[in-house]
C-alpha cells in the first residue's frame, strides 16, 4: 500500500531526463486547478537518502512550486529493480 507523506519541495530531485518532458503550456492551467479544488492525485517519488526523487507527477510539481507552495503531498514508491 502506497503511503502519503508531506514533502519539501526543496527536498526533491528531478532527474535530467524528467525534466526534459515538461511542457510549460500544462503548468499555469494546472495550478489554476490545484488552487480551485486541491492537488487531487499526489507526485510519486522515492527516498535516497536525505532527498526524494521525482518519479511522476512533474506538472503537479512545477505548479506547486508556481504557486509558491513549499510542501506537496507525495505517495514514497520503492525503487525498481532490475
Amino acid at each position: 500500500m502506497l503511503r502519503v507523506k508531506k514533502v519539501r519541495l526543496a527536498e526533491i530531485y528531478v532527474p535530467t531526463a524528467r525534466r526534459g518532458t515538461l511542457d510549460a503550456a500544462k503548468v499555469g492551467p494546472l495550478a489554476e486547478d490545484i488552487l480551485s479544488n486541491g492537488l487531487k492525485t499526489p507526485i510519486q517519488v522515492r527516498a535516497d537518502g536525505a532527498r526524494f526523487v521525482l518519479v511522476e507527477g512533474l506538472h503537479r510539481l512545477e505548479a506547486a512550486r508556481s504557486l509558491g507552495e513549499t510542501e506537496i503531498e507525495a505517495y514514497l514508491v520503492q525503487a525498481r529493480r532490475h
